[in-house]
């Protein structure tokens, strides 16, 4: 008989162990993607206030997924592929910009809102069938599981403290520009 886990959801994402050693990448990544999004949910779960602490969690759960990514796994694909860059890196990279942009300022709704409207695609490029991540896994081969190991052992990323000024939300607006998204993403409600 299984038991219930009767942990809030934050507590869930935080304790999800993803380092079960039959795992790929594909999942491992994936497995990933879901702790944050169940941890960006935890923040917005109460509509008067975000929770901070799952917010910060968040945070710097989602700066080291972007950093497994941007200095393990799009290296080594490209590595792989004799030099040439997956198709959907440029993508990714600007999707991973404009993510790292509104991490800066303090987190509002608009904010969060725009954070989910971008991972939502994002996410998809990588985890559905024929997505970035199949494809490392399939181009890895028999290396896969060393580069998974690479991965697993990725260091924290420290997150500074927030800065907010209108310079901030500028570059934040010009990186989700950048990035295809419409700036009115951070427009208030």
């Amino acid at each position: 008989m299984k038991s219930e886990d009767n942990r809030r959801p934050q507590d869930r994402a935080s304790g999800a162990d993803i380092r079960d050693d039959t795992t790929t990448i594909r999942r491992f990544l994936a497995d990933d993607h879901a702790r944050l999004d169940a941890l960006l949910a935890c923040a917005v779960a109460r509509p008067e206030a975000i929770d901070r602490a799952a917010y910060g969690e968040f945070r710097r759960g989602l700066l080291k997924h972007i950093a497994m990514e941007e200095k393990i796994l799009l290296p080594a694909a490209q590595r792989l592929r004799g030099g040439e860059p997956l198709e959907l890196a440029a993508r990714l990279r600007l999707d991973h910009g404009a993510l790292a942009a509104l991490l800066v300022p303090t987190p509002t709704h608009s904010i969060l809102r725009a954070l989910r409207a971008i991972l939502e695609g994002h996410n998809r490029l990588e985890e559905n069938a024929g997505g970035v991540y199949e494809i490392c896994e399939r181009l890895a081969g028999d290396a896969a599981g060393e580069l998974l190991a690479q991965l697993r052992a990725a260091p924290e990323v420290p997150a500074a403290a927030h800065v907010d000024s209108p310079r901030v939300m500028a570059a934040a607006r010009r990186a989700l520009a950048r990035a295809g998204y419409s700036e009115t993403l951070l427009d208030a409600e």
